[in-house]
């Protein structure tokens, strides 16, 4: 069954869009929480048409107060979304039009390419913003736990076998520099969508005396100096959408990142590593087996990743045939979109949680990091100390090492004629590089996990997140 032709675009038109096509074309259902974006381009496009003399001011007030009256309709539950009138758009004009005979004019000089490309450039950068503020949320929780335990060490790990002691802190400030680089980069897509695509039109422009720069400062985008940033090219305005696959990858990357936490939580959680406790209210147990206690969020998180890595996959594969301008493929970019900010936006919000309920074992961790092999590399140090080049010196600690697995002790428990036969340039003080405390604090350099630059990671981080 065919629907009456549409009053936006139905003019030529015999017969409006089947059922089906409807059914299949709309995008009401995920681009309505598009509305306070559309409503906020309208307002400033009508003010615009006012100055340039297209509309008088008294019909720009009308379409002004219409538009706030819908505005609280659709913030309240109470506007009713139609099917047929297939987007956020076409459903604001048509119901402003019933209130507003003067909204019939508010489609002056714009096109729903330029208007929805508004739209989503005002939408990115409120998105940025708001998982900004997701990701200092979740660096202040980890900080929380790096403080609280500040003096605890735990073996560093490459290639998930014991290598170098590390602080916990350390290895938590990991996790902060990750998340910062996530706002620096969510900070960079806002900027990337703070130029104002309206009046682009549908691909070129329009014969009217419109002020571009005029709405672009309407709708805040200017640059530091409060300059109008206008787009220069009509045709890449409304079919650009680098700023859609940009945010997304932000939004992969950021899962990236979360995941390899999550890793790290799930394995220090284990009995073998024992390290940390997971709050109970971000686990499950199992139908079948009373004792356990098992990480989901934790596995979740990293599960996510890849929902939105393949998000970032869909831009890219819709995008990259196209040809200019505008393509009914792009109404396809959205969901991708929306999806990626809602779930990086829980997984922020899931990964500050944790940490805000994390426990961290010290015993365990103390017991880790006492085994003196961690400090196998101290030992190498202490040789080069004595002006042993660094890859005899690594040789020797070599066999040192293979000498207390045949004799199956502890490094630190061979004897000095033991260590002697195996390099002379060894001291009787050869033992003083498995104290732990002077391992640490001889790791001075800016960077490292030492005591000093530790503190000085702390005030960095206390400054930065307030």
């Amino acid at each position: 069954m065919a629907i009456k032709a549409q009053a936006t675009w139905g003019g030529r038109f015999a017969a409006g869009p089947a059922e089906l096509m409807l059914r299949f074309s709309e995008s009401v259902s995920f681009d309505r929480r598009l509305a306070p974006f559309d409503i906020a381009g309208s307002k400033a496009h009508s003010a615009m048409l006012a100055k340039a003399g297209l509309i008088t001011r008294k019909e720009r007030d009308a379409i002004h107060r219409g538009l706030d009256a819908i505005g609280r309709e659709i913030a309240t539950g109470k506007f009713k979304w139609q099917t047929k009138l297939e987007d956020v758009h076409m459903n604001i004009e048509q119901a402003l039009t019933r209130r507003v005979p003067a909204a019939a004019k508010l489609h002056t000089a714009r096109s729903r390419n330029d208007q929805v490309a508004t739209d989503m450039r005002l939408y990115f950068k409120a998105a940025c913003a708001d998982l900004i503020g997701k990701i200092s949320a979740a660096q202040r929780a980890i900080l929380k736990v790096a403080l609280k335990n500040r003096d605890v060490l735990i073996p560093g790990y490459t290639h998930l076998q014991r290598a170098q002691p590390v602080f916990l802190a350390h290895h938590l400030f990991v996790y902060l520099e990750m998340l910062a680089r996530d706002a620096e980069r969510f900070a960079a897509v806002a900027d990337h969508a703070n130029w104002c695509p309206l009046g682009s039109g549908a691909l070129a422009g329009t014969t009217l005396p419109i002020d571009r720069e005029f709405t672009a400062k309407a709708l805040g985008f200017v640059d530091g100096a409060g300059r109008p940033r206008v787009t220069p090219n009509s045709m890449d305005a409304v079919s650009d959408r680098d700023v859609f696959i940009e945010f997304a990858a932000a939004c992969a990357l950021t899962g990236v990142h979360i995941s390899r936490m999550a890793e790290d939580l799930i394995l220090w959680a284990t009995q073998e590593f024992n390290f940390v406790e997971l709050p109970d209210a971000f686990c499950t147990g199992s139908s079948l087996m009373p004792q356990k206690k098992n990480p989901d969020s934790a596995e979740l998180l990293r599960g996510k990743s890849a929902r939105l890595q393949g998000n970032l996959h869909t831009l890219l594969v819709l995008v990259k045939g196209l040809p200019l301008t505008y393509n009914r493929d792009l109404q396809e970019d959205k969901p991708p979109v929306f999806d990626s900010h809602d779930q990086t936006t829980l997984c922020l919000e899931v990964l500050a949680a944790i940490f805000t309920g994390l426990k961290v074992n010290r015993t365990k961790c103390a017991a880790a990091v006492a085994d003196p092999a961690l400090l196998a590399t101290d030992l190498a140090d202490y040789l080069v100390r004595k002006g042993v080049p660094f890859r005899a010196a690594h040789h020797a600690v070599g066999a040192v090492v293979k000498l207390a697995e045949q004799k199956r002790v502890a490094l630190d428990r061979l004897t000095y004629a033991d260590i002697k036969s195996v390099h002379p340039a060894f001291g009787r003080d050869w033992a003083s590089s498995f104290d732990l405390a002077k391992a640490m604090a001889r790791r001075t350099g800016t960077g490292m996990p030492g005591p000093a630059q530790l503190a000085r990671q702390f005030k960095r981080w206390q400054k930065l997140l307030g």
